[in-house]
């Protein structure tokens, strides 16, 4: 189950390095966000989140990813039950039952550890069609593969978790080698089915049409669906080129931009930091996904590498969702912002995926 060997060179120290950077740009944020609220100290359990964090990712990168892929099916069964605990004896916060209250007050969300579950499975059940032509037949186990959970996930209601399964599913059936055609056939389907959802009026709720709507014109609803988007965007233009400083953000320190330590800590940046920041941010992100790319191009086998792009393929989602949400190109979903949200579930998430990633790269040198 453990590799017997490990060798300290093997570990990818510039991606870790990085890593912990944007950690402190989060804290850093977090601290200047909440200074002036009720929620002051989340820097401090931020920072908690991160040891157990690295503490986890260190544990998992020595866990040979095989023996997780053929498990799988064990997680897979865990992951279904936690989700169904959830609906059943979960915590209701904010209208949603998404948490499952721990000893201590800590509050566990098990959708996300789910990403890490899907995640594997996806990679397992793809690698195991052994590089031929995907049949219909494929297609539709792996899309259930995905539908199961993410289902689970929208009766919470957390659309915005369950949205991020989706590039999951994408990344297995692009790798998997989907033909063109099925794939066009498949994206057709997939809006109709998505139009017929939406003119239903059974499945989304009215507050979640008008958040994935509001984005379009938010200044027809300035007081309700709109307010988020106009209070993101006042802060990012109010950042200019070298930002307002720490602690000095008007819309942040004012209240007026809404949960900033979380779906909005990028506007929080932005406000505090300027365009210079934000492109700062923006370039670590993407030398960090440029990194995991890199070391899926190393694996050693497919599964190492489809196991990689999920990851990417996941927190390259989250991050163009939560950026764009903010500068009022995509809607509210309510999906965190990787490395820099404070969540010990999304921390412990994006722990445990580059725990994985370290994994399937020191295997490289395991005979």
């Amino acid at each position: 189950m453990i590799h017997r060997f490990r060798r300290i060179r093997d570990f990818d120290w510039p991606l870790l390095g990085m890593v912990l950077l944007m950690s402190v740009i989060s804290v850093l944020e977090i601290y200047s966000a909440t200074m002036h609220t009720r929620f002051v100290g989340f820097d401090h359990k931020q920072v908690l989140w991160i040891v157990a964090g690295l503490g986890a990712m260190f544990f998992v990168s020595v866990v040979d990813y095989h023996w997780l892929l053929d498990s799988i099916h064990w997680f897979y069964g865990v992951a279904l039950l936690s989700l169904a605990a959830v609906l059943v004896a979960g915590q209701r916060i904010m209208g949603a039952k998404r948490w499952i209250r721990l000893p201590g007050g800590i509050h566990f969300q098990p959708s996300e550890w789910v990403k890490i579950v899907l995640i594997l499975a996806m990679a397992r059940y793809i690698a195991g069609l052994s590089g031929r032509e995907m049949t219909w037949k494929d297609v539709f186990k792996a899309i259930l593969l995905i539908a199961a959970p993410m289902v689970m996930v929208l009766k919470q209601p957390d659309m915005g978790t369950a949205l991020t399964y989706s590039p999951i599913l994408f990344a297995g059936l692009f790798l998997g080698g989907i033909g063109w055609k099925k794939g066009l056939i498949l994206t057709v389907v997939s809006v109709s089915l998505v139009a017929g959802i939406w003119r239903s009026g059974k499945i989304l709720k009215p507050y979640q049409k008008a958040r994935l709507t509001s984005f379009m014109n938010p200044g027809a609803d300035p007081r309700g669906s709109g307010y988020q988007i106009l209070q993101s965007k006042i802060a990012v233009g109010d950042g200019g080129v070298f930002g307002r400083g720490t602690t000095k953000g008007s819309q942040t320190q004012g209240d007026f931009l809404p949960i900033p330590y979380t779906d909005f800590i990028f506007a929080a940046f932005a406000e505090e930091h300027g365009f210079v920041g934000c492109i700062f941010v923006l370039l670590l992100y993407f030398l960090i996904l440029m990194r995991l790319i890199h070391n899926a191009q190393i694996a050693s086998d497919l599964p190492g590498t489809l196991v990689v792009m999920g990851v990417v393929a996941t927190l390259t989602f989250e991050i163009a969702v939560n950026v764009g949400m903010v500068v009022g190109l995509m809607p509210v979903t309510g999906i965190p912002l990787p490395l820099m949200s404070y969540g010990g579930s999304s921390v412990l998430f994006t722990f445990l995926a580059l725990g994985m990633v370290m994994n399937v790269r020191m295997s490289r040198f395991v005979n």
